[in-house]
């Protein structure tokens, strides 16, 4: 349904291989979870920007074992993801319909936030 290439200006994102109904079920991808003491260090690595902000504080870090991660941010995302801390997981949704060949992307504050984000929008 999906799979990883290369996308203008960002290196690589997610792309559909298939056309996704809106409201379908894009991924289910289990997490390793960063504890919050492992954090800190984390943060001076490559997967600074690859993981979810997890934990009821918010203080810990979530690495997902799917392709949800490389998924690029938008404003106008056409995907969301839900955290399901009771399962371990990132369930990744199709917002609206995305056809073949489209890029799935998401808004890592989540939908509808205009929150700054740590690096410059190509948007």
């Amino acid at each position: 349904m999906i799979s990883t290439g290369p996308t203008a200006g960002r290196g690589r994102g997610v792309f559909a291989t298939r056309r996704i109904a809106r409201g379908q079920i894009i991924e289910e991808a289990p997490v390793i979870v960063i504890s919050a003491a492992e954090m800190k260090p984390m943060l001076k690595t490559s997967l600074r920007d690859y993981y979810f902000v997890w934990g009821k504080k918010r203080n810990q870090g979530a690495l997902a074992l799917g392709l949800c991660s490389l998924c690029n941010h938008t404003v106008h995302p056409n995907a969301e993801f839900v955290l399901e801390p009771d399962y371990l997981m990132i369930r990744l949704f199709a917002l609206n319909v995305i056809r073949a060949g489209e890029e799935v992307t998401i808004n890592y504050n989540h939908s509808g936030s205009r929150d700054p984000v740590w690096f410059e929008l190509l948007e």
